[in-house]
């Protein structure tokens, strides 16, 4: 099997993403790396959802990252035996953690996630090796593969399958509950689905 250097699998195959369900952070805009919150009602309800689009499809490869809201939304979906992988942690995002975008501008005029800086944190290129881990097991399945994590980490696994800089997740958008799908077009990695939230009522 090749990795994310730019080649394709012998025996290529999906690799499925799904964003973890909402929690009050997220519907509120915080920095959520580490912290451990969990599910709002409504994003339990979206998990089961998640579960009445996935059920029926194989997965050789079923991992979650560690946190409670991951391994809920898992749980929920339908895969509660899924295994956990620490590789699939969100940004670790240090003394950011928790904050609005907004109020970290208020100090630090113009920051974005994506350029930094991330004091006491993980800096991107930390990120993307822990998704680039990710991008080569997915590679190695035998068969399509389940991803559930979150929001940041996804975006940069994206970008490391296509071969783009782990900075390019900046620019797929990523809700929470939503599915999408990396795969390939011959020999090149592309996105076949994104960010689909159209099963969510």
């Amino acid at each position: 099997m090749t990795s994310v250097d730019g080649g394709r699998p012998d025996a290529s195959h999906d690799a499925w993403l799904v964003r973890h369900g909402e929690t009050e952070w997220a519907r509120l805009g915080r920095h959520t790396g580490r912290t451990d919150v969990a599910l709002t009602y409504v994003g339990r309800d979206q998990a089961r959802a998640l579960g009445r689009q996935l059920a029926g499809h194989p997965f050789a490869l079923v991992l979650t990252s560690p946190m409670s809201r991951a391994t809920e939304t898992c749980a929920l979906a339908g895969f509660p035996s899924a295994e956990i992988d620490p590789d699939l942690r969100e940004w670790d995002y240090g003394d950011l953690e928790g904050r609005l975008t907004a109020d970290i501008r208020a100090e630090i005029p113009g920051w974005t996630i994506w350029r930094g800086p991330w004091p006491g944190g993980e800096t991107i290129n930390q990120v993307a090796a822990r998704a680039d881990r990710i991008v080569a097991r997915a590679q190695a399945a035998d068969g399509d593969v389940l991803l559930v994590a979150h929001g940041h980490l996804l975006r940069i696994l994206a970008a490391r399958w296509l071969g783009l800089p782990a900075t390019s997740g900046g620019m797929f958008a990523l809700g929470t509950a939503s599915i999408s799908v990396l795969g390939w077009e011959r020999e090149a990695p592309v996105v076949e689905r994104w960010n689909e939230a159209c099963h969510i009522a």
